[in-house]
């Protein structure tokens, strides 16, 4: 099986890549994150289309995060959860599943805006809310993959330039405490079971040809529960689809288990 996580800021703009993605790479399995569609505008027909059943929950302009999952070989979506118990948040950023063996939680974390700000506390606030529902469903589901764009360089390897960014938003200590608070319950950084080096990115700027030059950052993640540790075969970073034409600033990261 095949799981694949991308944000691909605007599923309007990004629908004809997110097809041709579809196609190439065979993915059982996709999270996205900052859609940006209100639910009545998400785009079923062309992804039932492409072969992908999906599950959704969306605002305007904003936000927004989906599962998709191969008609073909896929069961139904069971349990969904669009909102976790205490968190009063409108913003679309949560959304968990059941599709066969896996629970699968897609995550779209606050950006922060800057340490310090008040969006930051919130960023801190919401991640610590997010543990508690993530310590939960861990117990109820073994087989737990939490995926996402997680705004936050679990370490120096993940910054193209650690010095320059320092301790600024997505790689300030508090961050990374709290997303180590959520590995800590027993999530693994698939990525990193095969890849021990600096330098893999899976976010680039648009300005400065960051791109080309590789300044970039390591945001997008997959967590497996550790009864998925052993079942992990591959993890990779896609970085063809950054390459095309009006390109997402991010490009899909993906997991292989031998389900």
């Amino acid at each position: 099986m095949k799981i694949a996580s991308w944000n691909v800021n605007s599923l309007n703009v990004r629908l004809p890549h997110l097809t041709q993605w579809l196609a190439d790479a065979q993915p059982d399995v996709v999270a996205l994150q900052e859609t940006k569609l209100e639910d009545a505008k998400f785009p079923v027909d062309a992804l039932a289309a492409a072969g992908y059943r999906a599950v959704y929950a969306g605002q305007k302009t904003y936000n927004g995060v989906a599962l998709l999952a191969r008609a073909d070989t896929q069961p139904a979506f069971a349990d969904v959860v669009t909102d976790i118990p205490g968190l009063d948040d409108p913003q679309r950023r949560i959304l968990a599943a059941t599709v066969g063996e896996l629970r699968v939680v897609d995550l779209y974390v606050v950006n922060g805006k800057a340490v310090g700000d008040e969006k930051y506390a919130y960023k801190l606030d919401w991640m610590a809310r997010v543990r508690e529902f993530l310590a939960a469903e861990l117990e109820r589901h073994p087989n737990l993959v939490v995926l996402g764009d997680f705004n936050i360089c679990p370490d120096d390897r993940d910054v193209y330039d650690p010095v320059a960014w320092g301790e600024d938003i997505l790689c300030s200590p508090p961050e990374r405490a709290a997303l180590k608070a959520i590995t800590e319950l027993g999530l693994h950084d698939s990525f990193r079971l095969f890849e021990t080096d600096a330098g893999h990115f899976s976010w680039w700027d648009y300005r400065q040809a960051a791109f080309r030059r590789n300044m970039g950052l390591r945001i997008d993640l997959i967590l497996i529960g550790e009864a998925l540790k052993p079942r992990a075969r591959a993890a990779t970073i896609d970085r063809e689809p950054r390459r095309w034409e009006r390109p997402s600033d991010h490009t899909p990261v993906t997991l292989d288990l031998d389900i």
